[in-house]
């Protein structure tokens, strides 16, 4: 072993805490990309490997009644590979013991064999029989949110008509990863049903004999959607088409792709973070260590050491930092994504997930760690080329403090000696300060975003489950009935207000930007269900315009005084140019509002509802829910804190999860730059404070001269970190929102206040570890100069 391997080692150790903060830090960031480059490769590969062996179709085409012979003329379309026609319909799930009705979904199979496109995985029992109508396959996340087994019989009210059929097995679909409720946005899987059935049983339940209502479409390999859908448009228009769509536009698809691109936005922007601390901290340590063996260097560089050898020496006490930080990074990402891939396996319903790891992000990883930590220490190690030995070997000369503070006799007798000496060391030597104080201010400002970040999740659930929609249930109807209609709900025991709404499926577009969403109708002043402005303030709908929610404006590029085309998909299917009189604040979907009898009149279809919010007592939940399943027209059921429940559980899996993971991150990065901080503090001034113990000095003078420093740099870096933090929970909250959910931006005291409540933890402890040090040290020792 050579001397400067020797020398090398016990550099580490006597610096190894500071080592061992520094390596965590690039541990961390090697961390986060490891973790989300794996999720998001193991994501996509599952996703694409799962459409692909089930064959989910390319193309859905709803329609309200089409003739079984028409699906020759879709396959005649150019770019058509394959053609599966099918029928669906909504349907009413009546489980012993549940007063609430559950909605679920019907959906055809063919009688004999596997259908061409959107085949399931069967999980559980067996296929039904063909000639067998009663015989049906459900959802199994359904059946395991409410323990049923093959070969229990179930209650469905289908098409007005209530039947009973005969489980015979549990599937999974691609087509239903992420499953909800026709009307709502959040996914429950105990409240939504999947049923799966023959032809021919579900034909008779619908009236569907010889025809079909949705067609799926399969591509050749490099056809374009648009030019097909267009097609498919026109041969499906005269037979009630709603209006074909891609597979980027159904929901399941939709929501998943958002979480993968989330995930690749923010494995490509939290790492660098980390690396641009470390590379900083590394130059802090590294530039303290060559002033403090000045001497050192010049003795090696006269027994012949070159400049390479000297210089690649500091070089490997970075290295070997950097690459044992990322290598134990690496280890904790492979950790940390295997143990994800549990979550998003539950939460979205793949039937295999596999963690797969991509090689690049241990390239990249290590690679940018390597790479960041280098160019910290290298601005550094210019100073080891440029020191001779006979200028190393003699005392660096003393620094010109003659424009530093002065203290007059007046200050000088209000303050005492320990404060004047951090005050002094404060001004002699500013850009280390500074430095200081922008490390630390970039924890506080991580630390204050991230908890803005939680307590925006919170407040996206509390606006939309307290403010703006204040009704207890929300019923949903097969189709749009007469206003009077709800005179029948109206006077059920224990309703207290009604309030009717229309939502229309419409297709919004404004300049080359469009949404498939939908436009909701409310009444001019609603009291349940309300529009509000960014100050939570009620939205009066006016008849003269549209009101769209503040993520429906983004996409849309649009604002109030604009012009937006609306392609109405239902009844005589008219297209509209509205003006947008108003955005509204809404964090849950991309909402569009008009008042309804404007939206009606638009449609020429007046006094039409599809829809109703409804406010109740209580203590008639049980009896108003019954009463609701046995309406024909009721097409579901659903109350407020049930989806609030289910929101909660979504916000606190998958991406939302993630944020959780980010404020750890956060007190780690801070702990990291306030205890480096301390550490170098101490190192430099090992000599000066051993002489203070000499001169007379108490233990705790000698703390406050050295923790003061800490304190004061401390505070100043707590106003900066506020501003960053500021600017930065506008960034995270945009990265966290789909357009299921918008995670608003704001920041408040109380999120600085738990940012501070880390920075100080942070600060107490590291002055705890230098304090403990700093009374077990040898004053012998360290006022003896360095050979």
């Amino acid at each position: 072993m050579s001397p400067l391997t020797k020398k090398l080692g016990r550099d580490l150790w006597r610096i190894k805490g500071q080592a061992i903060a520094i390596a965590l830090v690039i541990a961390v960031g090697v961390l986060m990309q490891v973790m989300q480059t794996g999720l998001v490769a193991s994501l996509d590969e599952t996703r694409r490997a799962y459409y692909e062996r089930y064959r989910l179709a390319d193309v859905f085409a709803p329609v309200t009644r089409a003739p079984e012979w028409l699906a020759a003329d879709l396959r005649g379309i150019p770019g058509v590979a394959a053609v599966q026609t099918r029928v669906v319909g909504n349907a009413l799930v009546d489980l012993p013991g549940i007063d609430l009705p559950l909605q679920a979904q019907a959906v055809s199979l063919p009688d004999s064999g596997q259908p061409r496109l959107n085949d399931v995985f069967l999980t559980d029992g067996r296929m039904f029989a063909g000639d067998r109508p009663g015989e049906v396959v459900i959802l199994q996340s359904f059946a395991k949110a409410h323990g049923l087994k093959p070969g229990e019989s179930l209650e469905v009210t289908m098409n007005g008509a209530r039947r009973s059929f005969d489980i015979v097995g549990f599937a999974m679909s691609p087509e239903f990863l992420y499953t909800t409720a026709p009307g709502e946005v959040v996914p429950d899987d105990s409240r939504f049903a999947v049923l799966w059935m023959s032809r021919t049983a579900l034909s008779a339940a619908f009236d569907m004999d010889g025809a079909f209502n949705e067609a799926l479409i399969s591509l050749s390999r490099g056809t374009e959607p648009a030019a097909v859908i267009s097609a498919v448009d026109r041969l499906l228009d005269r037979f009630g088409g709603i209006g074909a769509y891609a597979l980027e536009d159904l929901p399941s698809d939709k929501y998943i792709a958002q979480e993968i691109e989330g995930l690749r936005q923010t494995s490509a922007t939290v790492p660098p973070v980390f690396m641009a601390v470390a590379a900083f901290l590394l130059y802090i340590v590294i530039s303290r260590m060559l002033q403090a063996e000045r001497e050192e260097i010049g003795l090696m560089k006269a027994f012949g050491y070159t400049n390479w050898e000297v210089g690649s020496h500091y070089l490997q006490m970075i290295l070997v930092i950097a690459v044992g930080g990322a290598v134990f990074g690496a280890l904790l990402g492979i950790a940390a994504g295997r143990a994800l891939v549990d979550v998003y396996l539950l939460y979205y319903k793949f039937p295999f997930l596999v963690f797969r790891l991509a090689p690049s992000s241990f390239v990249i990883g290590i690679g940018a760690s390597v790479l960041a930590a280098s160019a910290g220490g290298l601005f550094v190690l210019r100073g080891v080329f440029a020191l001779t030995p006979a200028v190393a070997m003699r005392a660096a000369p003393p620094p010109d403090y003659s424009r530093s503070l002065h203290f007059g006799k007046k200050l000088s007798g209000f303050l005492d000696q320990p404060t004047r000496m951090v005050l002094r060391r404060m001004t002699r030597q500013p850009v280390r300060m500074f430095g200081a104080i922008v490390g630390i201010a970039a924890g506080v400002a991580l630390s204050a975003a991230m908890a803005a970040i939680l307590t925006s999740f919170d407040e996206m659930i509390e606006l939309t489950f307290d403010v703006t929609d204040r009704s207890d249930v929300t019923v949903s109807f097969i189709h749009p009935i007469e206003r009077q209609s709800l005179h029948d709900i109206e006077t059920m025991t224990g309703v207290i207000e009604v309030e009717p709404v229309r939502i229309v499926p419409a297709i919004l577009s404004h300049g080359r930007n469009s949404y498939r969403g939908a436009i909701t109708g409310m009444v001019e002043q609603p009291r349940l269900n309300r529009a509000v402005d960014s100050d939570t303030r009620p939205i009066r709908l006016r008849r003269d315009g549209i009101i769209l929610s503040t993520g429906l404006a983004r996409i849309l590029a649009i604002a109030p005084g604009d012009w937006l085309t609306v392609d109405v998909r239902e009844g005589r299917r008219p297209k509209v140019e509205l003006p947008v009189i108003a955005v509204a604040e809404s964090l849950m979907g991309s909402p569009a509002y008009m008042e309804i009898s404007a939206l009606n009149r638009a449609l020429k279809e007046p006094l039409r509802v599809s829809g109703a919010f409804l406010r109740m007592d209580p203590e008639h939940a049980g009896q108003i829910y019954r009463e609701l399943k046995d309406m024909p027209m009721v097409a579901g059921v659903a109350p407020k804190n049930d989806s609030r429940e289910a929101l909660q559980r979504m916000t606190d899996q998958g991406a939302g999860a993630m944020r959780y993971i980010m404020a750890l991150i956060a007190g780690v990065i801070t702990f990291g730059v306030i205890y480096n901080a301390a550490r170098v503090a101490q190192a430099e001034r090992a000599r000066d404070l051993a002489g203070l113990r000499v001169l007379g000095f108490t233990r705790g003078e000698i703390a406050f001269v050295l923790l003061g420093e800490l304190a004061v740099v401390t505070l100043l870096a707590l106003p900066l970190g506020a501003l960053g933090g500021f600017g930065l929970t506008f960034a995270i909250s945009a990265g966290f929102s789909t357009d299921l959910y918008q995670i608003p931006a704001s920041f408040s005291f109380a999120s600085f206040g738990q940012a501070m409540v880390v920075v100080l933890v942070a600060a107490l402890l590291s002055g705890w570890a230098v304090k403990r040090d700093i009374d077990r040290s040898d004053l012998v020792l360290a006022l003896k100069t360095r050979e």
